[in-house]
């Protein structure tokens, strides 16, 4: 390790305890994490871990921002989740019709991300839609609606939660951010480059219903979420198959995966089912993952994908049932989208011709 390199971890480490903007930040992602678990324990959301991930992935610096962020996360939960309860049944019954829903709905959702105006609502619309038909072929027994109900309360609770600690820090810290209009996202056109795109996740997605026929591997629905989150990349740098940035966030997420889950372990192993120690120890991991999120360097989406792993394994639906089985489902899940989806990355790269992407600014584009 150069002298550079442990010079720049000496003032990582310093700079998480030098009160100042980035501690407030992180501070308030504790704050919003906290009071949406426990409004989704308030209201009876059956899964809690949801509502704190709707709460860390919304928490902007802008309050108007957070508020419309939240704002479109429920209207595209609705509408993934309304599509899914008229298609699922019927497409659940079919693998062909499995196949092409998967297909169709997440590539429609993916091309909407990175294109459209409001590209939270079709990152939502996508995911709730993948994550309702996958449950379904996986559990046949899985009631839909209930299903659909209770993801509405969860990101309820987490938008709730995330839009109230906002205004409240932006109101402690005297920021003049409360009516700081937002920068305006130009409305974007057919683009070809984004349509290949938003096809070769359509290719992977549709083989998880395959997948899962042939193997009956579990946890395909966070498969689906894998391949969706990490085909998330600007238009700019997609390029002729988006091979490389795509590799480079599964590699983020399964490093961020491991990472968080080894630390959540060692909370686990010392908490021994007390609930204070894993509050206290989620706390932990959730400034240390926004610290390396907002740490200015080449891999954000570790840092995210470190605090998701966190909450995944210390915020279960009631404190005596943590355990470390989550993250490994996750990582499990990731390896399983990263299978798919790199075969078919790979494999376009080497049949389409490489070309130009118009360099366009598109619209910002949400972390999972």
């Amino acid at each position: 390790m150069t002298q550079l390199s442990i010079a720049k971890i000496a003032d990582e480490l310093r700079s998480l305890v030098t009160p100042g903007p980035r501690m407030l930040d992180e501070a308030a992602c504790v704050a919003s994490i906290m009071l949406a678990i426990a409004l989704a324990h308030a209201i009876g959301a059956q899964m809690v871990a949801w509502a704190a991930f709707t709460a860390f992935v919304l928490m902007k610096g802008n309050p108007r921002e957070t508020l419309l962020r939240g704002i479109l996360r429920i209207v595209g939960t609705m509408l993934g989740a309304a599509l899914a309860l008229a298609v699922v049944p019927l497409a659940a019954s079919s693998l062909p019709l499995a196949m092409i829903a998967a297909a169709l709905v997440g590539g429609v959702g993916l091309y909407g991300m990175i294109t459209a105006r409001r590209a939270y609502a079709w990152l939502l619309f996508g995911l709730t839609f993948e994550m309702i038909l996958l449950d379904k072929l996986e559990h046949p027994d899985l009631d839909t609606f209930s299903f659909a109900r209770t993801r509405l309360l969860e990101v309820g609770a987490g938008t709730v939660a995330c839009v109230a600690v906002s205004v409240a820090t932006a109101l402690l810290a005297r920021r003049g951010d409360l009516a700081a209009p937002l920068e305006p996202v130009p409305r974007m056109r057919w683009h070809p480059g984004a349509a290949r795109h938003a096809a070769q996740a359509g290719v992977a997605l549709a083989l998880l219903p395959l997948l899962h026929a042939l193997a009956d591997i579990p946890q395909l629905a966070q498969a689906g979420v894998t391949i969706m989150a990490v085909m998330i990349v600007p238009i700019a740098n997609i390029g002729a198959s988006g091979l490389v940035p795509v590799s480079q966030r599964l590699l983020q997420r399964a490093l961020g995966c491991l990472a968080g889950g080894a630390l959540a372990l060692v909370v686990l192993l010392l908490a021994q089912g007390s609930a204070p120690a894993l509050v206290a120890g989620t706390c932990l991991g959730i400034v240390i993952g926004r610290h390396i999120e907002n740490g200015g360097s080449r891999a954000p989406y570790l840092g995210v994908q470190f605090t998701l792993a966190i909450l995944v394994v210390l915020v279960p639906d009631s404190y005596d049932q943590a355990q470390i089985h989550p993250a490994v489902q996750r990582l499990a899940s990731i390896l399983v989208g990263m299978a798919l989806l790199e075969p078919v990355l790979l494999a376009w790269h080497a049949i389409a011709p490489s070309r130009k992407v118009e360099r366009v600014k598109g619209p910002d584009l949400p972390s999972e």
